[in-house]
C-alpha cells in the first residue's frame, strides 16, 4: 500500500508501511500517537497504540516484516485551545500524557477512532478531509478526558513553537526563526542569556535533547511542510532548512521520517 499523508496547520495524519529496519521515530515538538494497523513487531500487536509527549522519541524493535502504521501528530496549541474551551485548563498548568510509551491495547474507543482516521485517509471519498478534521477534534477531546493530565508548572508555557520552558523560550524561538542557517551553540545560548555550558546542561535536562538535535527536529518539521505545501525543488527545500547538499538533506530526512523527501512529497495530499 502506498503511503498517504495529510498535513494541516495544527495536526498531521500519516498512513504508511514501516520498513523492516525502522525502529521508531525521533523526538519532535508535537504530541504523537503511533497506531499499529498491521504489526509484525515483537510485543506490539496489531491494534496497539503508543502515545508520546512533545520532545519524546519512540523506540521499538525492528519489524519482522512489513508493518503498517498510522502516525497522528497533534500540535500542543490544539490540545491547549481545546482544553481551555472545555474549561479543563488554566494558566500555570501543562498538559502531558499520563502514561507515555506504554502500549495501549485495551482502549477500544481510542483504537476505533484511529482506525477510522486510517480508513478515511486511505479512501479519498467525498468529504474525507472534513471527516478527518472532525475525527481529530473528537480524538483531542477524548485524549484530554482519558489520557492527559493537567499538571501544575510555573515554568512551562505555550509558545508559538509549542510547549516550552520559560527559561528556554527565547532560545527555542531563536532556533525556530533561524533554522535555515548554521547556528553555533554560543549563538543559541546567547539568545537565552546563558553561558554555553549552563545552557547546554539545562536544555538537555528539560527537553531530553541536545540543542542541535532539537534544531534538527525543527528543520525536519519545516521541510515536511515545505514538501507538502509547496512545489519548490527538493534541493531548494533542503537549502531553506539549512542543508546545502541535497544528498545530505535526503539522508537526514530519511533518518528522521523513514521516507525520502521525494517519497514524502508523493505521499502528501495537496491542499485543494
Amino acid at each position: 500500500m502506498a503511503s498517504r499523508i495529510l498535513i494541516e496547520s495544527d495536526f498531521s495524519v500519516e498512513r504508511r508501511v514501516l520498513a523492516n529496519r525502522s525502529t521508531g521515530t525521533p523526538a519532535r515538538p508535537d504530541f504523537l500517537l503511533v497506531h499499529f494497523l498491521q504489526s509484525r513487531i515483537p510485543e506490539l500487536p496489531s491494534g496497539a497504540s503508543l502515545l508520546a509527549n512533545p520532545n519524546q522519541a519512540v523506540q521499538f524493535a525492528p519489524s519482522r516484516g512489513p508493518s503498517e502504521l498510522l502516525l497522528v501528530r497533534l500540535a500542543p496549541a490544539l490540545l491547549i485551545e481545546t482544553a481551555s474551551r472545555l474549561r479543563m485548563y488554566r494558566a500555570g498548568l501543562s498538559l502531558l500524557f499520563r502514561a507515555p510509551l506504554k502500549p495501549l491495547t485495551e482502549d477500544a474507543k481510542l483504537s476505533a477512532t484511529l482506525e477510522a482516521l486510517a480508513s478515511e485517509i486511505e479512501s479519498g471519498e467525498a468529504g474525507w478531509r472534513e471527516v478527518i478534521r472532525s475525527l481529530v477534534n473528537q480524538l483531542t477531546v477524548y485524549l484530554l478526558r482519558a489520557h492527559i493530565d493537567a499538571r501544575r508548572s510555573d515554568e512551562i508555557e505555550l509558545s508559538r513553537v509549542g510547549i516550552v520552558d520559560r527559561r528556554l523560550r527565547r532560545a527555542i524561538e531563536f532556533m525556530s526563526d533561524n533554522c535555515g542557517r548554521e547556528l553555533s551553540l554560543a549563538e543559541i545560548a546567547g539568545a537565552a542569556y546563558l553561558s554555553e555550558f549552563h545552557f547546554a546542561r539545562l536544555f538537555k535536562k528539560i527537553t531530553g535533547a541536545t540543542p542541535h538535535a532539537y534544531l534538527a527536529s525543527l528543520r525536519i518539521e519545516r521541510a515536511r511542510r515545505l514538501l507538502a505545501e509547496s512545489d519548490l525543488p527538493i534541493a531548494e527545500v533542503g537549502a531553506e532548512v539549512g542543508y546545502t547538499s541535497q544528498s545530505h538533506f535526503t539522508k537526514i530526512f530519511r533518518e528522521a521520517t523513514g521516507m525520502t523527501p521525494k517519497a514524502f512529497r508523493d505521499a502528501a495530499v495537496k491542499q485543494q
